[in-house]
């Protein structure tokens, strides 16, 4: 999960080894059910468990060989129920057309149900290709990648 800003003199934030985000906090109501829908997503995306902690419970992936950011899951903090935000969705960075549909259908299979099929949305820019889905508790979720057909990021 690699996440890039462009800064005000035109070098990416990634590039000068620092990023946007520390985290990313998703609530959620069953989190058994939400660690089955995850796991396997964050595995197809190539992302690595960094913890897992039931007793709290939570638990957080981030980019191969790294530490942050963080894509964590939890029960609200604050003990109350879990509602899904209308217009927030987070959106993960793959590096090719391939993942986007692997990590597509591998939502699907965990309970996740479909915003939009995997394909080019040329709207956003030429090279755009993106899938559209939410999780089981209804946090909406995409996976784009942003390379020609054929190249990878």
């Amino acid at each position: 999960m690699k996440m890039l800003a462009v800064c005000r003199h035109g070098m990416r934030a990634s590039e000068k080894g620092t990023s946007v985000f520390s985290h990313l906090f998703v609530g959620v109501s069953d989190f058994e059910r939400a660690l089955g829908f995850y796991s396997p997503v964050m595995q197809s995306l190539g992302l690595e468990q960094r913890f897992c902690e039931r007793d709290k419970p939570w638990a957080g992936w981030h980019s191969a060989g790294g530490t942050r950011p963080l894509f964590v899951i939890c029960k609200p903090y604050d003990g109350q129920a879990h509602e899904p935000g209308n217009g927030q969705m987070v959106a993960f960075l793959a590096s090719s057309r391939a993942v986007v549909r692997a990590a597509f259908q591998t939502a699907l299979a965990h309970g996740g149900t479909s915003e939009g099929e995997p394909g080019p949305r040329p709207h956003y820019h030429a090279h755009y290709y993106g899938a559209y889905f939410r999780d089981p508790d209804g946090n909406k979720l995409c996976v784009a990648c942003h390379s020609p057909e054929g190249e990878t990021a």
